[in-house]
C-alpha cells in the first residue's frame, strides 16, 4: 500500500506550481545526487533538459525553467530566499553559466539547454529528461511529476494503475475512507487520532508539532504578504492584486506588527455574512497571489490550489473560535492530509492528469472535512463534508489562460474555500446513514472522469477559457 504522511501531503516550497515547479525543482534535485551516487557528477561536461506534455505546453507560463535553473543550482525550495530567485535566474542567463549544484561552473545557455518538446510520454503528462554529457556520451534520466511536487522515475511507468509502490510502514494504513472509519470505530478515535497515531511510528511528536507550526506559520505568512501587496502580478497578463484592494475595505482599527497579531486584528472586525464571504475570499486570493509572483507557499496538496486550506482555517480562528489555539490547527492539518492523500491513492492531485477538479476539488475536500471535525463532526460527518464539496466540483477542468497560475486559479480558491464551510456545514446537519453517495464512491468517480476528460482540459491551455480568451483582451 503506498504510504502518505500528512507531511507529504502539506509541502513548502516556491510558486507557482507544485506538479510544474515543485516537481521538476525536486527533481533536479534528485538526478544531481544520483550522478553523485554513481560518481558522475564531477565528470559532466555539459547539460540539457527535455520537457514533455503539459510541462512543455504551460511550463513557461508555470516557471518551469526557473525551477530547474534553481534545482541544478543548488538550491532549496523551502529555504531559499524568495529574494534571491531573480538574481540566481539573471545570472545564469547573462553568463551562460551555471553553478551546478553550486559546486562547478558548467556551460548551460538557457535558451538553448531547456528544449519544449509539444509531445506527451506514455506514463504521464508532467515530464521531463535530464542529459549529462560526459566524454562524448549522453546519460539520461527521465522524471514524471504527477502532482503537488511528487516525482517519479521512468522504471516505475509499469506500476499497476500508474501508482508509486512504497512498503507501508504505518501501524493504520489506509488507502480509503472506509478503511479509515474502520480504524476510527476500533480505536474509538477522531480522524486526527488516528493519522496522529500512523505520523507517530515515524517521527516523534515533538517532530510532528514543530512541522506543523512551521507549515501553519508559512500559510499564515502568506496570508499576511498577499493581504498587504499592492500592484499587478508578473506574467504578462497585467491581473491586479485583489487581497490588498479587499483587505483595505475589511481592516479594522487595531494596530499590528506581526502575522499572529494580525490575526487577532481580524477577530476584532466586522462579521456579518457579506464580510465573512469577503474574508474568506481574500486569504485564498492572498495566497494564490503570493504563489503566482513565485512567493513561498504551502503545497496544499498543490500549489495552484494552495489559497483553500489556510483561507478556511484562518476562517475558524478568526470568525468561529476565538479560543482557536495549536492543536485545533494541528488536528485540522493532520485531517486535510489523510483526506487529501486518500483522493491521491485512489484518483490523483494532478491537474494535468485529472482537471482542476484535482486540485481545488480535492482541496476544498480536504478544508471541508478538517473543518468539520473541529467543529463537532463525527468521522462519518467528515467523510460527507469532504464528499460534499468534491462532488460539486466533478469535471471542472483546468484551463489557465496564457499558462499562467492565474486566471481563472486564483479565483477558484476563493470559490473552493467558500464551498467547503458551506459543505462542512451540510454535514454537520446529516445523518450519515442516509446519505446516498459515500466518500470512496466519489473519489472513483473523480478518477474515472479524469480519464474521460478531453487531453485539452488538462493543463495544457489549449482549451476552455485558455482559448476562449485571448491574450490581446487581457
Amino acid at each position: 500500500m503506498e504510504c502518505i504522511s500528512v507531511f507529504d501531503m502539506l509541502k513548502i516550497g516556491v510558486g507557482p506550481s507544485s506538479s510544474h515547479t515543485l516537481g521538476p525543482w525536486r527533481a533536479a534535485e534528485r538526478w544531481i545526487k544520483e550522478l553523485k551516487d554513481s560518481n558522475k557528477f564531477d565528470k559532466v561536461e555539459k547539460i540539457t533538459v527535455d520537457l514533455y506534455g503539459s510541462l512543455s505546453l504551460t511550463g513557461k507560463g508555470h516557471a518551469t525553467d526557473y525551477a530547474i535553473l534553481l534545482g541544478l543550482s543548488g538550491a532549496d525550495p523551502e529555504y531559499i530566499p524568495v529574494e534571491s530567485i531573480d538574481v540566481i535566474i539573471a545570472s545564469i542567463k547573462n553568463t551562460n553559466v551555471l553553478s551546478f549544484n553550486n559546486e562547478r561552473s558548467i556551460p548551460f545557455d538557457a535558451k538553448s539547454d531547456i528544449i519544449f518538446n509539444k509531445k506527451f510520454l506514455p506514463f504521464h503528462s508532467n515530464a521531463l529528461v535530464f542529459s549529462a554529457h560526459i566524454n562524448g556520451r549522453r546519460h539520461r534520466a527521465t522524471y514524471y511529476s504527477i502532482g503537488g511536487g511528487f516525482v517519479v522515475q521512468e522504471e516505475r511507468k509499469n506500476s499497476k494503475a500508474n501508482k508509486i509502490i512504497f512498503y507501508c510502514t504505518f501501524p493504520y494504513p489506509i488507502s480509503t475512507g472506509n478503511e479509515l472509519l474502520k480504524f476510527c470505530n476500533d480505536l474509538k478515535l477522531p480522524i486526527s487520532g488516528v493519522v496522529l497515531e500512523n505520523e507517530r511510528s515515524i517521527r516523534d511528536e515533538a517532530v510532528i508539532n514543530s512541522e506543523i507550526q512551521r507549515i501553519w506559520d508559512t500559510m499564515l505568512e502568506c496570508m499576511y504578504v498577499g493581504c498587504h501587496t499592492e500592484g499587478h502580478l508578473p506574467g504578462g497578463l497585467h491581473v491586479r492584486r485583489r487581497a490588498y484592494d479587499m483587505y483595505q475595505s475589511l481592516k479594522g482599527e487595531k494596530p499590528y506588527e506581526t502575522p499572529v497579531e494580525w490575526l487577532n486584528s481580524i477577530r476584532n472586525t466586522e462579521v456579518k455574512f457579506r464580510q465573512i464571504l469577503k474574508w474568506v475570499s481574500c486569504f485564498a486570493l492572498a495566497v494564490n497571489e503570493v504563489n503566482a509572483s513565485l512567493g513561498r507557499v504551502v503545497t496544499a496538496p498543490t500549489n495552484g490550489s494552495a489559497g483553500v486550506i489556510p483561507a478556511v482555517l484562518m476562517y475558524y480562528l478568526v470568525i468561529e473560535n476565538h479560543d482557536g489555539n495549536f492543536e485545533d490547527i494541528k488536528r485540522f492539518l493532520l485531517v486535510a492530509g489523510e483526506i487529501g492523500s486518500i483522493f491521491k491513492k485512489g484518483a490523483t492531485i494532478s491537474a494535468a492528469m485529472g482537471g482542476c477538479q484535482a486540485e481545488i476539488g480535492v482541496s476544498s475536500a480536504m478544508a471541508a472535512g478538517a473543518l468539520c471535525e473541529l467543529s463537532g463532526g463525527t468521522p462519518e460527518q467528515v467523510l460527507v463534508a469532504a464528499e460534499i464539496a468534491m462532488e460539486h466540483h466533478l469535471g471542472m477542468t483546468c484551463d489557465p489562460i496564457g499558462g499562467l497560475v492565474q486566471i481563472p486559479c486564483i479565483e477558484r480558491n476563493a470559490m473552493g474555500a467558500i464551498k467547503a464551510i458551506n459543505a462542512c456545514e451540510l454535514a454537520l446537519d446529516t445523518d450519515p446513514n442516509n446519505v446516498k453517495v459515500p466518500l470512496d464512491k466519489v473519489v472513483q468517480t473523480m478518477w474515472e472522469t479524469a480519464k474521460d476528460m478531453n487531453t485539452k482540459y488538462k493543463e495544457t491551455s489549449e482549451g476552455g477559457l485558455a482559448v476562449g480568451v485571448h491574450l490581446s483582451d487581457c
